[in-house]
């Protein structure tokens, strides 16, 4: 009887875990699909709206999701400069039941150029739903 209950809660954490990384896997399709859209404001909705949201880039870490949402404006100002974004998912690490880390690539195509890169990403899951919390994009 043991090892049938072992088994089931094993079976239930294997569940809860794809669940999870499908709850994430939507959270950034729905940031790319607001991106590819020309939405800036879209792509942003998936980023923690708090001033102690961290994005690392190559100029160094900034905080704030206002200043993180200025900063894109700067450097992609219409939809022509965002070009079409996509994600390749590497791997989605659970830390706890409320928190993940996401290694991923990303490319942006342009009419005249491509620019590509890799980020890594840790989510929490609030209320509203999964967040990212610390960006590091390079």
């Amino acid at each position: 009887m043991k090892k049938l209950i072992l088994f089931f809660a094993m079976l239930m954490s294997s569940y809860i875990g794809f669940a999870q990384e499908n709850e994430i896997k939507n959270l950034l399709e729905q940031q790319r699909s607001g991106w590819n859209k020309g939405d800036m404001e879209a792509y942003m909705q998936g980023y923690w709206k708090s001033d102690s949201l961290l994005f690392v880039a190559r100029s160094g870490p900034d905080y704030g999701w206002q200043k993180t949402l200025e900063s894109y404006k700067k450097f992609y100002p219409d939809k022509a400069s965002m070009g079409f974004l996509t994600f390749d998912i590497k791997e989605i690490k659970m830390i706890d039941k409320t928190h993940a880390f996401v290694l991923g690539a990303w490319n942006i195509k342009k009419e005249k150029d491509e620019a590509k890169g890799f980020f890594t990403l840790i989510v929490q899951k609030f209320e509203s739903g999964w967040k990212v919390i610390v960006d590091h994009s390079s």
